[in-house]
């Protein structure tokens, strides 16, 4: 059934959300798929969101600050951890990346079972609630991600293995608090896989950020125009833009000009 009282202006805030996670999670997403860690992000996600309950749990009433620094500290001491693992055992770091998100959210769920609206808080680190973020938290996410894409474009990142899983880390903490851990992993995944064929890199990013924000417009549309839960729409949306796109930069006639 389609949504009688459709506000244009609730997409606004919501795209402007989803931008700010594509902006980092676009080349994250592509460093993932080259490294051929698929589940680092959303174990990290899920680390992230076991700070938030974690916090909101044994913390009782606090700033939306210090639930970030915990979350922020978990994310970063999960990022640590797979980073030792890749040292160490990398012939098996993807099952232990996959074990890790089992384990965090198995801990979620238990901890979540002692946490006031449990069943809320579940939903919102799951799909997020994006059509409902504000100014500060758009902004809040604004200020961490500007040094962190300038650290990413600047810096040079095979220097300083660690980087990549600090960078990494703290994306994903703020992301999954604006989104849930459903956008953060398609975020990530579904524009990298769509793109992996084109040589080019700069023509890759382009492509990989155009079908990002394609997805996340038509999935916000999408959603108020027929009352569908936002986070889960947008994923498919996600994948229908990676889809088609990528069926573009596919065609014969286009390699040439990709290359």
């Amino acid at each position: 059934m389609i949504g009688a009282d459709f506000d244009v202006m609730l997409v606004v805030p919501a795209f402007l959300a989803g931008t700010l996670v594509l902006s980092t999670h676009v080349p994250l997403g592509q460093e993932v798929l080259k490294r051929g860690i698929i589940f680092i992000d959303i174990a990290i996600a899920q680390i992230a969101a076991l700070g938030v309950i974690a916090a909101t749990v044994f913390g009782g009433e606090l700033h939306s600050w210090q639930i970030q620094l915990f979350a922020g500290l978990s994310a970063v001491a999960g990022a640590a951890f797979i980073h030792w693992l890749e040292k160490n055992h990398g012939a098996i770091l993807e099952a232990l990346i996959g074990l890790l998100f089992v384990l965090a959210a198995s801990a979620g769920l238990l901890l979540a079972s002692y946490a006031p609206n449990s069943d809320e808080l579940l939903h919102d680190l799951l799909v997020g609630q994006i059509l409902w973020v504000n100014s500060e938290q758009l902004l809040a996410v604004l200020t961490l991600y500007i040094p962190l894409l300038l650290i990413w474009f600047i810096i040079k990142r095979a220097q300083h293995p660690m980087l990549f899983y600090l960078l990494f880390s703290l994306a994903v903490t703020a992301s999954v608090q604006l989104v849930g851990i459903y956008l953060v992993f398609a975020s990530l995944i579904l524009p990298a896989l769509a793109t992996r064929k084109i040589q080019n890199s700069n023509t890759r990013l382009f492509v990989a950020y155009s079908i990002g924000l394609t997805g996340y417009l038509a999935g916000l549309v999408a959603s108020l125009l027929f009352d569908l839960p936002t986070g889960a729409i947008i994923v498919w949306t996600l994948l229908l833009s990676g889809f088609l796109i990528h069926h573009v930069t596919s065609r014969k006639f286009m390699a040439k000009w990709l290359r």
